[in-house]
């Protein structure tokens, strides 16, 4: 009977151990947040014992996992909800069933995942998609897109463009009575990358007559060149997206080849003839000032050019829209963005908003200090969280009152 009570107390501190790990002062529900992120990180390990046992590639496993998320198509009182396809391209769309007194409104929308995972049927994202179609009486197209690693840059945003110019047709809008002047895009993490992309082409797009009136950038990724901003210095570790899992997203967005993802980590992979890039991502001259205290700016070092002709992709402002130029964000439709404080990605959000307002483009930034990356999902028992319903809320009244 002893032994057996000391090996439960024993596995008891493991346990324990393996579970605690300090959460910020600020967060609501520390505890909550704190078993959320064990439960993320024992997903890790678990990917990352498969790829070094060659049974599974690191992001096929986390897939996987994910797929336990997936929900299937159910509607409700308020709200229809249909699979089908756009142009060939699997979208979730969500029907309000209240009448309306004329032309509705309408969101297209990407999810998150770092390119290489997620899936518009995720629980989270089926119930923030209802939330949206039943308050705002709008129409929704959550759509997906080709994921890595089975496919490389530019194939994903090539399928939410291909998505989202099918939409705004006007023949397309008038079958779901959606009015052309009030159509929004909007993604959360790397589906703002892609809603960022997608708004920037389409000012270039002589094809498509019906423009955008706002953009929604959910704590969005921006760029893959500077990845030691004081936001990842400060949160190497934070939930739920750490610095060396947001390095593998970046890297596997264009190849699984090691060296890429070595490069990104030390800093050397924008070859010298690129360096001039690094000026659209300068923190010191775009960071507010108490952002930036503790930290000193050093020059970026240059990296190989051989990484950069194989993989191109990385210096292509449709994987990283903070590389458009003053004059390609001028005429960018109205924008809401969300950062948290508590977020590796926080100062791309924050470089782009002040890019944003420097070229014109009416901005509103809601910065919380208070959430971490991918706090909006958790909105549903049994990981409900306060903070999750606040930054819905305030996205949603944004929407509500800008759409």
């Amino acid at each position: 009977m002893g032994v057996k009570l000391l090996c439960l107390f024993l596995t008891s501190i493991l346990v324990a151990y393996y579970i605690y790990s300090p959460m910020p002062e600020d967060f609501d529900e520390p505890w909550k947040v704190m078993l959320i992120a064990a439960t993320f990180r024992t997903v890790g390990h678990l990917a990352e014992a498969a790829e070094q046992l060659g049974l599974m590639h690191y992001m096929e496993t986390l897939m996987l996992i994910s797929a336990f998320e997936y929900v299937e198509p159910t509607s409700n009182e308020n709200v229809t909800v249909t699979d089908t396809e756009f142009n060939n391209v699997s979208v979730r769309l969500y029907l309000p069933k209240k009448e309306s007194d004329g032309l509705r409104r309408a969101v297209v929308f990407f999810h998150g995942g770092g390119w290489c995972l997620g899936d518009a049927g995720m629980k989270g994202y089926d119930h923030m998609m209802k939330l949206i179609t039943n308050l705002l009486n709008a129409v929704v197209v959550s759509a997906n897109y080709r994921l890595a690693p089975k496919h490389r840059f530019p194939a994903q945003f090539e399928d939410v463009y291909s998505v989202t110019k099918f939409f705004l047709q006007s023949k397309v809008l008038s079958q779901y009575g959606v009015d052309p002047a009030r159509v929004a895009v909007a993604g959360d993490s790397a589906g703002g990358n892609l809603a960022a992309a997608v708004a920037q082409q389409l000012l270039e797009d002589p094809e498509v007559e019906n423009k955008l009136k706002v953009q929604a950038l959910l704590y969005p990724v921006l760029q893959c060149l500077d990845l030691n901003l004081p936001s990842y210095q400060e949160n190497i570790n934070k939930p739920l997206l750490t610095k060396s899992l947001m390095i593998r997203f970046c890297a596997e967005y264009f190849t699984s080849d090691p060296s890429l993802r070595e490069a990104m980590a030390s800093g050397r992979h924008v070859p010298l003839e690129s360096s001039h890039l690094f000026q659209l991502v300068n923190w010191s001259a775009l960071l507010p000032e108490e952002m930036k205290k503790g930290h000193v700016y050093s020059s970026p070092v240059a990296g190989s050019s051989e990484l950069a002709r194989k993989y191109p992709g990385f210096l292509d402002r449709r994987a990283a829209p903070l590389l458009a130029s003053d004059a390609q964000l001028r005429g960018l439709p109205r924008t809401y963005i969300l950062t948290c404080r508590h977020d590796v990605l926080r100062d791309d959000g924050v470089m782009y908003a002040r890019r944003l307002q420097a070229a014109a483009v009416p901005v509103t930034h809601h910065h919380a200090k208070d959430a971490f990356h991918g706090a909006l999902m958790f909105v549903e028992t049994p990981a409900y969280l306060t903070v999750a319903d606040r930054l819905c809320n305030g996205f949603l009244e944004w929407l509500d009152e800008n759409l």
